[in-house]
């Protein structure tokens, strides 16, 4: 464990650097756009997993390699750089922490919760929208939501707010917005009905 410690330690001081400096220069929300997209990226290219964690590959290798990648996805100048600066560092092997650690400062810095919210169908933007709004206003606080299709619920919703799962208060301020979504003229004619 002490080894992942470190690497979030780590990860943490790069996203300091990171954010203050996309906060001078008033371009955060391209950064985190960047990011977003440089970690589905790497999730889904093996060959980009590849090139971040070979040890086989050269400082140099690397550096071209991602700076390419960044460069093709028409990324910020300041997220190349910084892309550039892990390269040099020898830092890319972590790069899928440190874009974790982005989004989880940010969300602490914007004063947001993460949500991670399972259901068994697909939300429409609509649903997902007044779901994120009627978890906000039950937990007092901005949520960030993230939504996964789970068909293993057989029609359900499992609300999970940071490491708890959604508690009977919340559950009941949110009752409402459950009939609403599961009577109304939902394509996929989901119940979204709480479990857990």
């Amino acid at each position: 464990m002490a080894g992942s410690s470190n690497t979030n330690l780590v990860a943490s001081r790069y996203v300091a650097s990171l954010l203050d400096m996309a906060e001078d220069a008033k371009i955060t929300d391209k950064v985190e756009k960047d990011l977003a997209e440089l970690g589905a990226m790497i999730a889904a290219s093996p060959d980009l997993q590849s090139l971040i964690s070979n040890p086989l590959m050269n400082r140099d290798q690397q550096k071209d390699g991602i700076l390419t990648v960044a460069e093709k996805a028409k990324f910020q100048q300041l997220t190349g750089n910084f892309l550039g600066v892990v390269a040099d560092n020898r830092r890319l092997p972590i790069l899928p922490q440190i874009i974790g650690a982005f989004e989880a400062e940010l969300r602490k810095r914007r004063g947001e919760v993460e949500a991670r919210v399972e259901t068994a169908y697909a939300l429409t933007k609509a649903q997902t929208e007044a779901l994120q709004k009627e978890l906000s206003k039950a937990m007092g606080t901005n949520v960030a939501l993230t939504v996964d299709v789970n068909q293993d619920l057989l029609g359900g919703m499992v609300v999970t707010v940071g490491s708890q799962m959604i508690d009977d208060s919340v559950r009941n301020k949110l009752e409402k917005l459950r009939r609403t979504m599961s009577s109304g003229s939902n394509e996929n004619q989901a119940t979204l009905k709480e479990v857990g």
